[in-house]
């Protein structure tokens, strides 16, 4: 069994902003699975099902992912490796893509929360969605919706990114890094 978790905040104030990208992976993850809603209260989130994959969009704010995903982890008995988190990621230029496996959580509230409940050993995709001018401006930054230019390119972003999800099911995290690692968005415009 594999579990997908795309991190964001829920509500249509938050939907289009940068927080929200690991949510617009799973919505397209669901689609191409066509995958059912199975959520409960207890989840604390929306939970999706095709066979053994689970998709979820944890419904308690970004700071408290981890209760969503630790509930959903310990109901369906899915052990931490098989847990495949997508997330935003300010260290990144916008339409960068990396993987990896454990490591810190470089101030992403959400990830902080799902380490605290879970520990570190899932697998991160790391979508970049760039950075502001100066550090204080970074919880308004990600709260901010992505602009006209960067917009243009996330439908072919998103693509990229569920096609490496995909992947995930199917090969290691090494032939999904060498495969599916992106400097920026204009490596998919070539």
């Amino acid at each position: 069994m594999t579990l997908f978790v795309g991190l964001g905040n829920p509500g249509p104030q938050y939907e289009n902003t940068r927080h929200n990208i690991g949510f617009k992976v799973i919505d397209k993850l669901v689609n191409d699975f066509d995958a059912r809603e199975i959520s409960k209260t207890s989840f604390h989130g929306q939970l999706y099902r095709s066979a053994n994959t689970f998709f979820l969009k944890p419904t308690t704010y970004m700071n408290l992912s981890g209760k969503s995903v630790l509930a959903v982890k310990q109901f369906f008995k899915i052990d931490l490796e098989n847990i495949i988190v997508i997330h935003d990621d300010i260290d990144l230029p916008f339409g960068a893509v990396r993987f990896k496996k454990a490591g810190g959580h470089g101030g992403h509230n959400g990830l902080k929360s799902v380490d605290s409940l879970l520990g570190k050993e899932y697998i991160r995709v790391r979508v970049g969605i760039g950075k502001p001018e100066h550090k204080s401006q970074v919880a308004d930054y990600v709260l901010h919706a992505f602009n006209d230019e960067e917009n243009k390119d996330m439908a072919l972003l998103i693509e990229h990114v569920s096609k490496a999800c995909k992947a995930l099911l199917l090969e290691d995290i090494i032939k999904i890094k060498s495969n599916y690692t992106l400097k920026s968005i204009e490596s998919l415009k070539a």
